[in-house]
């Protein structure tokens, strides 16, 4: 079963075993309606999910103290990737992009390593033979092929 990372289990919080998560996701809510997750490599039964303000914090069944909670902390949390969140038309999950080999034109100028949020647009990390930021605007971004794996450049120039 392919995984999906969602989040990140941070710091203890209080004595009953409730553990902050660090979203890895954009979409709000997403802890919200869970009732188990797995942790690491363990499916952990979700006893609920609470906000105090922007922060996020969950209690896992049989997790009903600070010892037994601490051991959770820097875990990864990922749920399976048919409970991924649903995508409008030519949006594409980070952790799909990265790995796609990128083309300009017939040349092959690198891998996607990383997708960088920069808040107006998303900025792909490329690593080729030196790496390159590509940002992921229509005009620059011709074709995402997920199931190929591949990312076809439109405005290429730059690239050399």
């Amino acid at each position: 079963m392919e995984k999906i990372i969602i989040g990140k289990l941070g710091k203890v919080r209080g004595l009953n075993g409730d553990l902050k998560i660090i979203p890895l996701t954009d979409f709000e809510g997403r802890f919200d309606d869970l009732t188990e997750i797995f942790v690491g490599d363990n499916l952990r039964q979700i006893e609920h999910v609470g906000h105090i303000g922007e922060e996020i914090f969950v209690k896992f069944k049989g997790i009903d103290d600070r010892e037994s909670a601490k051991v959770l902390t820097n875990k990864i949390l990922t749920v399976p990737r048919s409970q991924a969140a649903p995508l409008d038309e030519g949006e594409f999950y980070t952790f799909d992009i990265i790995g796609c080999e990128v083309f300009a034109g017939e040349k092959k100028i690198g891998i996607v390593t990383e997708v960088l949020k920069t808040g107006s647009n998303d900025v792909f990390q490329v690593q080729g033979d030196k790496e390159i930021l590509i940002p992921a605007l229509k005009n620059v971004v011709q074709k995402i092929d997920i199931s190929a794996k591949k990312i076809f450049l439109s405005n290429y120039d730059y690239v050399s």
